[in-house]
């Protein structure tokens, strides 16, 4: 498994990022560990995880993903040394009052408090990427299109925030810092507040990066390139759809098994199941098996050989999808591949960004 340095100074990881926010929900605890064991025999020694998950959230099981993730560590002495483990802070309250009671602000002592939580689940003395799940102030996220100043309103600041950070890294409980969900603004923004006051320096921006939303290009990849930050990519195979397997049958009719959009209606509110995004998927889909390769290899190889992704972060339910993943890793694809690619893009640009 290839590896890279994540920023200017984090933590060297493999290229491929084993996501876990199936675990918990899709994936039970026995399984989850068997998934992990095989991921560390392939050479993934990057996992991500968050306070909120597993997803869909829930209150029922807010934070079994890093229990999970906790108890398999417990249960293999010696392991936690050869692995980067992330895990990430809710911003916000979306809709999640059993989160710090719904607050609408991010205040510098739930920093802290979440993340004193998370070690506990997880059971090790210090998260090696500590991440902000999405930003703590009014800005565009999670499909939403337009930044609306008439929405800003009073919230601790990206300052206050650094400082925090700042505290668990001085305390020995955190080795490098995220963000997640960030836009261009921001991440500059936390760049240089960190540099004008001498605070850490955030590794990583975690955001998605797939072929139905590939918004990373339109400006914040010029800004983790300048300001050396690294991209963790998710969703890259777009919650199933960049697969094959919602194509013949949609979102609504295919099999539950399928997949969180079929498994789960709150999941197809999201960006990832409007129409007009199956409908780009679908062309992607379809370019993929001309060129003899499958949908997911299409998917996944455009952005493990992106110069703009650092990790890219998969997640599974099964061994068998682990290891179609980082089979992957191998493909190629052609100049004739990547310009039928940016074809489709042309005509669709980014349906679930």
């Amino acid at each position: 498994m290839d590896t890279t340095t994540l920023g200017l100074d984090g933590p060297r990881v493999s290229r491929i990022c084993l996501g876990t926010m199936t675990f918990g929900e899709q994936v039970g605890q026995a399984d989850a560990h068997a998934i992990l064991d095989r991921a560390v025999e392939l050479g993934i020694d990057f996992l991500d995880a968050a306070e909120m998950y597993p997803v869909p959230a829930r209150r029922e099981t807010q934070g079994a993903t890093e229990t999970i993730i906790g108890n398999w560590l417990a249960a293999r002495p010696g392991l936690r040394q050869r692995l980067v483990v992330a895990s990430k802070v809710a911003g916000p309250s979306r809709n999640m009052d059993w989160i710090r009671g719904g607050a609408a602000d991010l205040a510098p002592s739930d920093i802290v408090g979440a993340c004193d939580a998370s070690l506990a689940r997880l059971q090790t003395d210090v998260i090696d990427l500590y991440q902000i799940h999405w930003p703590n102030r009014n800005a565009p996220m999670f499909g939403g299109l337009y930044f609306d100043p008439a929405k800003d309103r009073e919230q601790t600041g990206i300052r206050e925030q650094l400082d925090a950070l700042a505290g668990l890294v001085k305390a020995g409980k955190v080795r490098h810092i995220g963000l997640s969900n960030e836009t261009p603004w921001g991440l500059l923004e936390f760049v240089r507040l960190a540099e004008q006051h001498g605070l850490p320096r955030v590794v990583s921006v975690q955001n998605p990066y797939a072929l139905v939303n590939r918004s990373v290009d339109n400006g914040l990849d010029e800004a983790l390139h300048r300001s050396g930050v690294g991209l963790l990519a998710y969703s890259p195979l777009g919650f199933g759809a960049l697969t094959g397997k919602y194509d013949a049958s949609g979102f609504d009719a295919a099999p539950a098994a399928t997949g969180r959009l079929a498994q789960f209606a709150s999941m197809r509110l999201q960006r990832w199941a409007r129409d007009e995004a199956l409908a780009a998927a679908r062309e992607y889909n379809a370019l993929a098996r001309r060129h003899g390769l499958t949908p997911a290899q299409l998917a996944l190889a455009f952005c493990y050989r992106n110069w703009r992704v650092a990790s890219t972060i998969i997640g599974v339910t099964s061994i068998a999808q682990l290891e179609e993943d980082v089979a992957a890793w191998a493909v190629q694809l052609t100049p004739e591949l990547l310009a039928g690619i940016d074809a489709i893009r042309w005509r669709h640009r980014d349906p679930a960004q």
